[in-house]
């Protein structure tokens, strides 16, 4: 126990400090969870203990930098908050290959996103939202909460790429909304795995000390091109993972 405790700190170490220089850090923890012998529904109720750590101690921080939109960020909660509720109850209780193969397709998906996400950032204009946008903007965060709340992993990303596409906010403005949404609707989806006796308290707040450990060691990280190298390290080991979890190396060797 003593050793998988360990071995949970470490990873919850490195997710962190992947979130704060690249960000991503639940394709690591998730499948980690899962590869450790907890139940699917198990491994994504606790990787959510982690998430809503990482989430409190960002939105605290941009709050206290006073970059935040708290009316467009509650507006958008509210959709991501439904879609959230439904895609919690979706995954719940969904046998673990089902599971593990659905996150394996997300997760390539997701990688797509990575490397394309650089592009998206040299859009830098912030012009006023219509209200066509709004509208097109809650639609996606329904979306949106509805993959945060069956999978979460990499949904960070998922955000970055509708508000950059959508809005044309400035990053850290988005990055604000990105927390802040996050933290509400995970709550709630926490709630439900919770209910359903889908969380191991223990690993939960193991994994959270390791993320906090990460995110404190990765912001004090002063190698100008380390975003660069970790993105590279986080596609590679991403890419391994869902293979893995895809079940293409156990047909390939059978």
């Amino acid at each position: 126990m003593f050793f998988k405790f360990a071995l949970i700190f470490a990873v919850g170490t490195i997710a962190g400090f992947i979130n704060v220089n690249a960000g991503g850090g639940s394709l690591i923890t998730l499948p980690a969870l899962i590869f450790m012998g907890l139940p699917s529904a198990v491994a994504n109720g606790t990787n959510r203990i982690a998430v809503l750590v990482g989430a409190l101690s960002a939105t605290a921080t941009f709050r206290q930098k006073g970059i935040f939109n708290w009316k467009f960020g509650l507006g958008l909660a509210v959709p991501a908050i439904i879609g959230a509720i439904i895609g919690t109850h979706l995954v719940v209780s969904m046998p673990d290959r089902i599971f593990n193969m659905v996150l394996s397709a997300a997760m390539f998906v997701v990688l797509a996103i990575i490397i394309a996400q650089p592009r998206l950032k040299k859009i830098k204009f912030e012009g006023k939202l219509t209200l066509k946008k709004r509208i097109v903007t809650m639609a996606a965060f329904f979306l949106v909460g509805l993959y945060g709340g069956s999978i979460q992993a990499g949904v960070g990303f998922v955000i970055i790429a509708v508000l950059t596409l959508i809005t044309g906010l400035s990053l850290v403005r988005i990055n604000a909304l990105k927390v802040f949404i996050v933290l509400i609707y995970v709550i709630f989806s926490i709630a439900i795995f919770a209910t359903r006796g889908k969380i191991d308290i223990a690993m939960g707040i193991v994994l959270s000390a390791g993320s906090a450990l990460g995110a404190y060691l990765g912001s004090n990280f002063a190698v100008k091109k380390g975003d660069k190298w970790i993105r590279v390290v986080l596609v590679i080991a991403v890419l391994a993972m869902a293979v893995k979890l895809s079940g293409i190396l156990d047909f390939l060797w059978r």
